[in-house]
């Protein structure tokens, strides 16, 4: 294994690290790391380079699961400060908000994969994906109602769920989708995000698991460090990205990460057209 190739693995891992949960679509951007930059390795575009992403996509969850561990175990009755509560977030809400985009998943998953993942199709989402937080951000202060995630109701849950379907077009961004939905809902940007996040963790844990199992093959000694490095890159800038992302939300707001969307499609399109 040379050194370029862990390097590699270490600037994969950053990029998913960076842009999985930030509302800027790591589709994209993994697109043009991939494409461009670093074409010249021998495993991209390979079953292998696959796996290496869900497995790299494995260590941005863990993140996740670090940052939001005591809401997890109290969601899992593991964490008794907050049993009785009458009004917090639950694990009913969570998985009502998680429904219906699993539904159309499973339903839709075969003609996805096969039509709607290419750069055309990425740069449409990036775009649409921009405007809806833009639209998101212009009617938030008027109709914040929701100040944290435990006052969450099951319609807002199941409604914010259905805006999460449009994120089953590539680029448009699971955080983005999600949290411009709760803000339109009279969510504040926090609560949108922390709901956002903690959504992803069984979704993206579920199916990260289902595909590993289907290419367990390929986990060799030889691919060991690989693996590794990249897993571990992708856990400390998801971490960094996470942590960052969340302090600055209700400040910053969406319409920057809407405009640097819209500039990567740009630079997208020069590139490729």
């Amino acid at each position: 294994m040379s050194a370029w190739e862990l390097f590699v693995a270490f600037l994969l891992g950053l990029v998913e690290g960076l842009t999985e949960f930030a509302p800027v679509s790591s589709t994209g951007h993994m697109i043009v790391v991939d494409d461009l930059w670093l074409r010249s390795s021998e495993f991209l575009g390979s079953p292998v380079a696959n796996t290496f992403k869900i497995v790299i996509q494995l260590g941005s969850i863990l993140a996740v699961v670090v940052v939001f561990r005591q809401r997890i175990a109290d969601l899992l009755g593991l964490h008794t400060s907050t049993r009785g509560q009458q009004n917090k977030l639950r694990l009913s809400h969570v998985f009502i908000g998680l429904l219906p985009a699993g539904v159309l998943g499973l339903l839709f998953e075969d003609y996805i994969d096969e039509h709607l993942f290419s750069l055309e199709t990425v740069l449409i989402g990036l775009v649409i994906g921009a405007f809806l937080m833009i639209a998101a951000d212009l009617v938030s202060g008027k109709k914040v109602k929701i100040e944290t995630v435990d006052q969450i109701s099951y319609r807002q849950a199941f409604s914010i769920g259905l805006i999460q379907c449009l994120s089953l077009w590539p680029g448009f961004s699971r955080s983005g989708s999600t949290i411009s939905g709760g803000v339109l809902l009279g969510l504040s940007h926090r609560a949108a995000a922390d709901f956002t996040f903690i959504m992803a963790v069984p979704i993206m844990m579920g199916a990260s698991a289902i595909s590993l199992m289907s290419k367990w093959e390929y986990f060799t000694i030889d691919m060991l460090p690989f693996f590794t490095i990249g897993f571990i890159s992708a856990f400390v800038f998801a971490l960094i990205s996470i942590k960052f992302f969340l302090k600055l939300i209700n400040r910053i707001r969406l319409i920057p990460f809407a405009i640097y969307r819209i500039i990567l499609a740009a630079v997208i399109y020069i590139l490729y057209f």
